[in-house]
């Protein structure tokens, strides 16, 4: 039995969920299929930068009932030298992946999306996909399967791999956030990223060059931080992640579009991805209403242009000591500059 549906997203995780949701405002009816049950964690930053909440805030997501916590700028931190930055409208919020992804179905179900978990796409057929419960048809699908996206293969879009092969883990802790700010740790070829995502429970993600990546080794890497963290212990198992950066050869082709990392990851330096992917997803659904794909491919181009030229600069400025150290030295003493750039970063 073959069923049919306006727009078939497959994968559950951020960005398919709110393309399913923007979907549905806009009238077109949605399944969306995932191979993992409900609710879906992986490892990431869990910061929203405010441009990601007032997103959601548009689609009717509110992430109070939630948990998480505010975090009104950013801070670097690297040789003794601090630069910080305050949002100059609204504030970032961290919270739990399992916990945005519960607030983003129960979204998502109000506005009856339908969800087939458990359920794998096994290959791309004329009309659709087939599953291991059979086959569903669909006037457009989006891909939103991570960026190790299987459908993104199977369509013929795979591209091309950073030459720069970066890792990251994530791990969180029961105690208050010490700070308003998210915090980024600079040392040689790493970062580490803590962000306040409960009232009583900070994230603590690490970026690395090297693979496998052992938390506790790399956090002897950040002494300032090793030293806070000392004697507090885990409040989640280590999750990993990577590599990043994958570009693939198109983000569409005929009735198909590639969404979030599916259609191209950035490296998480910048701490942009769900704002990036909840722009994709609104882009995409304005193309099919328009009933074809080229917008959004230009969409696509424009949405992913200024993050990707500031993912590549931090990531040169990163992989040499002395000039990232004079970054974090300029910013310090700059700090309405830094506001700027986060202003900007932050607005999506």
């Amino acid at each position: 039995m073959t069923e049919t549906t306006d727009l078939l997203v497959i994968g559950a995780g951020p960005a398919g969920l709110v393309t399913a949701i923007e979907a549905r405002l806009a009238g077109i009816e949605a399944i969306v299929v995932d191979r993992r049950q409900f609710p879906i964690d992986v490892a990431c930053g869990e910061g929203l930068m405010p441009s990601g909440v007032e997103g959601l805030r548009r689609l009717g997501v509110d992430l109070r009932d939630f948990g998480g916590a505010d975090f009104r700028g950013i801070r670097y931190l690297d040789d003794g030298r601090v630069a910080e930055a305050r949002f100059r409208k609204g504030s970032g919020r961290g919270v739990r992946r399992t916990a945005l992804h519960k607030a983003l179905h129960r979204r998502a179900e109000e506005l009856e999306v339908d969800f087939r978990w458990a359920v794998a796409a096994r290959r791309l057929t004329a009309h659709g996909i087939e599953t291991d419960d059979g086959e569903i048809s669909a006037r457009w699908i989006a891909a939103a399967d991570g960026r190790n996206s299987k459908i993104r293969t199977m369509a013929g879009l795979a591209g091309r791999d950073p030459r720069r092969r970066r890792f990251g883990v994530r791990r969180h802790y029961s105690l208050a956030p010490w700070s308003e700010f998210v915090e980024v740790h600079w040392a040689d070829r790493s970062e580490a990223y803590v962000t306040p995502v409960g009232e009583n429970l900070v994230g603590v993600a690490i970026l690395t060059d090297e693979t496998p990546v052992d938390f506790d080794r790399m956090l002897e890497c950040f002494p300032l931080l090793g030293e806070r963290l000392e004697g507090e212990e885990p409040a989640s198992r280590d999750r990993g992640a990577g590599p990043f950066g994958h570009r693939p050869q198109a983000v569409a082709r005929h009735n198909l579009a590639l969404v979030g990392d599916a259609s191209g990851s950035l490296d998480p330096i910048t701490g942009e991805g769900l704002s990036i992917a909840f722009a994709q997803a609104r882009a995409l659904v304005l193309s099919i209403q328009r009933g074809r794909l080229d917008g959004y491919i230009r969409d696509h181009q424009r949405i992913m242009r200024a993050p990707r030229f500031l993912a590549n600069l931090l990531l040169v400025i990163e992989g040499r000591p002395w000039l990232r150290r004079r970054m974090v030295q300029i910013l310090a003493s700059n700090p309405r500059f830094f506001e700027t750039v986060v202003h900007l970063a932050a607005s999506g």
